[in-house]
């Protein structure tokens, strides 16, 4: 568990967009794999299966979390109203939140 918890620590300090972060993310790769941590292996294969995309987002500080949450917002509404009224309806809503 200690292992765990350092190795979680630091990834989370690679959440901070930064120059060096790519490097450090390999060796926090290889920690975890050397770890025998069968999730975390797990985990750390599938950053490697889009490396070039984990490498930006952990480098640069420019994000679209913004449109993401209005996206997201907007497919709960959607989701919630499910196909009960039209496409007036669904713009009032999103207008009222």
């Amino acid at each position: 568990m200690t292992e765990l918890a350092r190795l979680v620590r630091a990834f989370a300090e690679l959440l901070t967009p930064a120059a060096g972060n790519d490097a450090m993310l390999t060796a926090w790769l290889t920690d975890g794999r050397a770890a025998n941590l069968p999730h975390l292996y797990g985990f750390a294969n599938g950053l490697d299966l889009d490396r070039e995309a984990v490498n930006v987002g952990i480098t640069l500080p420019h994000h679209n979390g913004r449109t993401e949450g209005v996206n997201t917002r907007t497919k709960r509404i959607m989701r919630q109203m499910h196909g009960r009224a039209g496409f007036d309806l669904l713009r009032h809503r999103i207008l009222l939140q």
